[in-house]
Formats: C-alpha cells, structure tokens, sequence
C-alpha cells in the first residue's frame, strides 16, 4: 500500500525561509548587508523546489492526477469490481450453507477462500478507491493506516495459502481417494482453515509489535520496507503457496496423464440389456441359431469387462477435471499476483526503506489485478462445480425455496442419464 506526497507539502512543512513579500515589508528596520542577500535568499529558495521536483521526477510519478470525467470512469469501474466481488463471494457462502449437498468437509476451504476474498472487497478496497481517486495520499491518519495495512496484508495472504491448500486436498483427494481421511474429517479440515489464518495474521503482527515499522508519515501509508520484512512477508504469502500449487499441478497433471495411457478405451458397438446381461444387437442377429449360446458367452464376459472399464472411466475423467480446474486457477492466481510481488520484492532494493520511488499508477494497477483475483475465484468454482452453479442461479432468480429438492432431483436424473448412457470410449 503506498501514498505518497508532493514536494511543495514537503517543502511548505520543512523549509522555514520567510517568504519575499515579509523580507520587503519592513526595510527601513534591516541593515544593508541583509538586504543585499536578500535575492540570494529568493535565489536558494527557488533552487530548492527545482533539486526537489527534479528528484521527484527522477523517481516516478509522485500523485495520482485525474481529470473529472477519469475520476467517474476510475470510481464507477473499482466500484463494480468491488460490488463484483463481494455478490460472488457471498453467493458461495451462502450457497454452502443453506445446501445441504454442499455441506461436506472439503468445501471448508471453499467458504474460507470466499470468506478471505469477501473480507478483501470490504475492508480493504473501498479505502483504496478513495485514496486513488484523491491523487494517492492517505486521508484516514497514522493509528488506522496500520490496521488497513494489516487487513489488506491477512485478507490477501488468507486467500493466497487457501489457494495453496486448495491445491494440495485436491491432489491427495485424487491420488489416495482411500487414505486421505480429510474428506471425512470435519475436524482435520477445520484445523486446516485455522492454520492458513494463523500463518496469515503470522505476516501482519511483525510491524505492530516493533519489527519494520510502517512507513506512516503524513498522507503516506506503506508497509514496511524493511529488507529482512519484505523477504520473509513475500516468500510466505506468496513464492511459497505459488511453488506447492505449481507442484500440485504438476503431479495431478502427470497423474491424469498416466491414467490415460493405462485405461485405453476401444470402440464397442451400442450394447442393449437382455435377460439381465449386455449382449450386441449384431451379433446375435448373426448368430441367433447355432451359436447363440457361445454368442451369450461372449456377451457375458463382455460385460463384466464394460464394468470394470466404466468404472476406469470414472476415475480417469475425475483426474482430468481435477487437473483442469487445477491448471485454471494455478493461471489464474499467478497472472494476477506475480507482477505485483514482483515489484514488492525489488522495491526496497530499488528504492531503500524510507520511500517507494516507483511510478505510483505502476503500483496501483498490479495492485488492482491482484485484488481481481478474488473475484476470479468464485466464478472458477461456480463454473465447474455443477451444483454451486445451480445454486447460484437459483439464488438470484429468488428460487431458493425448497433448493434441496432440486438439487437432489438433480442429481438423480443426471444419475439415471450416466446409467442409461452406454459408453465405450472416452
């Protein structure tokens, strides 16, 4: 977070020369040696404010300056982004809390990633949007600088780690569906949630208790630029959680991978249902006389093998979509949130400690894309989990009256269709 001020305040409240018109009102008290230095006097005044606006230049952009008709556009477009993403992220809540299909341990870190992202778009952005659309500085004073700067970093390492341990239950979800005992653990999931906090208020408390104090001087609010602050904050809220959901990714990848070689799926002809077995039309037209029992044989120990192979089918399409939407939202949480630790990383390196030098609308629009990410995160969910999308569009259409029984009818038919539908490949 950074506000940072223009040279003439910093001149106006720093240099005590007087100014030109008090020097000239009484001249007939001033010896004339003064008056001689005065013009000097004017001369390192106004050498002052140019070595100020040159270094001003030297560094970037000091203020943000807007025209009227920037300011609506800027403040109507973060204001949907915003409003965006506090209805999305409060559908999911909701959503997994009046479902009772969509009340099950794993989604835990669902509503935990919503509860982050939704504390996001209302604790932190409005006061974003209203320093950016006042040219930058910092209107809300020092005491409550230091509580936004430890919302915003918890909030946003809470959605981040979620991510992370998103991530790692999907993985082990897939590939040991029988020891992993999260799924079935209300407790162990919960323990979960509570640790990804805890890691998160980790990063935020260092600054409030004497380590890299906030930079908190007037109309400025920045974290800390401390060097050993800003490597240990940015490797635990983000390398980190980006490293183990790459890994993730890799492995869910690989193993879909390998599935797909393992289960290769041959063209059957469409099966029909005779006398409780699976038999093929053709065949037993051809051979309905002499050879309808060895016929039957064969469709017998066809069936048994089309079982096993539905059953792989299963298997082999849970993986593939566990590593879509993996891969989805790995792209899409590193898009919006490398570019701006990236430049948190090498700012104080760049720069030092006591200021940011950076061009301010820079920071500000990586800022803005990585708060995009919580916006993004509740659409991913709703667009491949088939009953929080159902959820939602009941829930803004106002049907949410008797949505239980709907979603189960749901379900069952989509159950009858997969059972009546006799696939052969994938």
């Amino acid at each position: 977070m950074l506000i940072q001020v223009h040279p003439s305040q910093f001149l106006e409240n720093h240099l005590s020369l007087d100014k030109p018109e008090q020097l000239s009102a009484t001249p007939e008290l001033l010896p004339s040696s003064f008056m001689t230095e005065a013009p000097s006097t004017q001369v390192e005044l106004d050498s002052a404010l140019a070595n100020a606006t040159n270094a001003t230049a030297e560094c970037g952009d000091e203020s943000l300056l807007y025209g009227e008709v920037e300011k609506i556009i800027i403040g109507v477009v973060l204001s949907i982004l915003t409003l965006l993403t506090i209805a999305g992220n409060g559908l999911v809540i909701i959503s997994v809390c009046i479902v009772k299909k969509l009340r099950q341990p794993s989604n835990y870190l669902v509503v935990s990633l919503a509860a982050a992202d939704l504390s996001v778009a209302l604790a932190v952005m409005p006061f974003v949007i209203i320093t950016d659309l006042v040219g930058g500085e910092w209107l809300f004073g020092k005491v409550f600088c230091n509580v936004f700067i430890a919302m915003d970093v918890m909030c946003c390492t809470a959605s981040i780690m979620t991510l992370c341990v998103i991530s790692v239950d999907r993985y082990l979800g897939i590939t040991r569906p029988l020891t992993y005992p999260a799924r079935q653990n209300g407790k162990l999931m919960a323990k979960m949630v509570f640790i990804v906090w805890l890691l998160s208020a980790s990063i935020t408390l260092p600054p409030l208790f004497g380590w890299a104090q906030n930079v908190t001087v007037e109309r400025v609010c920045l974290i800390s630029q401390d060097f050993g602050y800003t490597v240990y904050s940015t490797a635990v809220a983000f390398y980190i959680p980006m490293t183990v959901m790459l890994i993730m990714y890799q492995r869910i990848f690989k193993a879909a991978k390998i599935s797909a070689a393992k289960h290769k799926f041959i063209n059957i002809p469409r099966l029909v249902e005779q006398e409780g077995i699976y038999c093929l039309e053709d065949k037993i037209r051809a051979h309905r006389n002499s050879k309808k029992s060895k016929a039957v044989e064969e469709c017998a120990t066809l069936s048994k093998l089309l079982r096993q192979d539905r059953k792989n089918i299963s298997i082999f399409k849970r993986e593939q979509k566990a590593a879509r939407t993996l891969g989805i939202i790995v792209g899409a949480f590193t898009f919006c949130w490398l570019p701006f630790f990236v430049l948190s990383t090498a700012r104080p390196f760049i720069c030092g400690t006591e200021q940011s030098c950076l061009p301010l609308s820079l920071e500000r629009t990586l800022l803005w894309l990585g708060y995009t990410n919580s916006l993004i995160n509740p659409l991913i969910y709703a667009f491949f989990n088939r009953d929080l999308r159902t959820t939602f569009w009941n829930l803004l259409r106002c049907k949410y009256r008797n949505i239980n029984r709907r979603l189960s009818a749901a379900s069952m038919h989509e159950a009858l269709k997969v059972t009546e539908r006799h696939e052969g490949i994938l």
